[in-house]
């Protein structure tokens, strides 16, 4: 029953092509089974929608008279690194203004960065735009400041390295204080637990060994139509998998890039961490054809069949030493409550299942429509038999 891109692309053309979201995939496996479901669905819809950090875009302005090297610029009070060209820099999603009391005053609000700038300028929002520089014989201008809207940019692109994790930890907090992580407030004894991921319809967790998501896949990113560039920074295929061959922790990640300009606040959008910092939570559906029974296989994985790991993330995290703490699957995440040391822990998700299966659904209506086709990858992720191996940083 082997299908191809091709065949696959044939039938979106003439609008043919069968398409579930990754819930319903697991609904029908259920009721026919694996080997005629693999045989009656060309495609499941994947996606997630969170915070990830490792994001930003880049923006190049256009030249003002007379012309100017941006040597500094800061975009609504946020900087901007412009080691570029000229008028070419990038706004970091986690950049945050060196000047803004809410960061502080020892309240840890972090009202507004980086994420904050790119939603509004999804948003055709007015950004102030400030830049300085030295001055040259062919850009003699050292100083600008005016305000900018996506409409007048040249080019806006989201550009992230780092997307998309194929699984996340659990975190909680053993000490007897308080702490505040990138993972949420975390109340002092193990007193609730945090997670982030859409469990079963995550994209690289439906595709755990990566036989469809690669360099070169068509995705939907923020609205618009995006693609897997590159696999993204601390990608780590080498992590332990489960008997279902989920990585139990990390794993896989996506560098992703996608026009700004076409994207959509509602699925791109700053996040304010308290006492951490602010972020980007980025919307991303991921198309998985059904080549193979294999590949239906892992794409019917439920959330009772992917586990989390357990990490104390005020002892271990920090100091890059993890206990076994045990796991725990995303049926149990989900239920609202884990059982941590003989105790119930209320849990919570940073990602949104809502959201995400919004996204799977837009992308199900997009493909269905004829709209959106599949994009065989030029290469593969790098897999379990790469030789890399993931690194910490030798301090010296």
């Amino acid at each position: 029953m082997a299908k191809t891109y091709e065949e696959i692309n044939e039938k979106i053309k003439n609008k043919k092509a069968v398409v579930l979201n990754a819930e319903e995939f697991i609904e029908l496996v259920d009721k026919k089974g694996l080997k005629e479901a693999a045989k009656e669905v060309d495609i499941v819809t994947t996606a997630t929608f969170g915070p990830m950090c490792s994001s930003g875009a880049f923006i190049n302005t256009g030249h003002a008279n007379p012309r100017i090297k941006m040597q500094k610029v800061w975009l609504n009070d946020v900087e901007a690194y412009s080691g570029l060209a000229a008028v070419d820099f990038y706004i970091g999603a986690t950049q945050i203004p060196d000047n803004d009391p809410e960061n502080s005053n020892g309240k840890g609000l972090f009202k507004y960065g980086g994420g904050h700038v790119i939603q509004d300028l999804i948003a055709g929002k007015d950004v102030k735009l400030k830049a300085t520089a030295y001055g040259t014989d062919c850009y003699p201008r050292k100083e600008i400041e005016t305000t900018v809207n996506i409409k007048e940019l040249n080019e806006a692109y989201l550009c992230n390295p780092r997307n998309c994790y194929q699984n996340y930890g659990i975190a909680i907090n053993k000490s007897d204080k308080t702490i505040y992580t990138y993972m949420g407030v975390l109340k002092p004894n193990a007193a609730n637990a945090t997670y982030c991921s859409a469990g079963q319809l995550s994209p690289l967790l439906k595709d755990p060994f990566y036989k469809t998501i690669g360099i070169g896949t068509r995705i939907w990113l923020g609205g618009a139509q995006g693609y897997v560039y590159w696999q993204g920074t601390q990608h780590n295929p080498h992590v332990k998998r489960n008997k279902n061959g989920v990585p139990i922790g990390g794993a896989g990640t996506l560098a992703v890039v996608g026009d700004l300009k076409e994207m959509s606040p509602e699925f791109i959008a700053g996040v304010s961490m308290q006492g951490y910092g602010v972020s980007l939570a980025v919307g991303i559906g991921v198309p998985i054809p059904i080549l193979d029974e294999e590949i239906a296989k892992y794409a019917a994985l439920k959330d009772e069949d992917i586990e989390a790991p357990i990490i104390d993330y005020a002892n271990d995290y920090p100091v890059c030493k993890p206990r076994d703490l045990g796991t725990r699957n995303y049926k149990e995440l989900k239920s609202g409550k884990i059982m941590i040391d003989g105790k119930d822990v209320p849990t919570a998700g940073l990602s949104s299942y809502s959201k995400a299966l919004k996204i799977a659904n837009l992308l199900k209506k997009e493909i269905q429509e004829g709209k959106f086709f599949l994009n065989k990858p030029a290469q593969p992720l790098p897999g379990t038999e790469w030789e890399e191996k993931f690194k910490p940083l030798k301090v010296r």
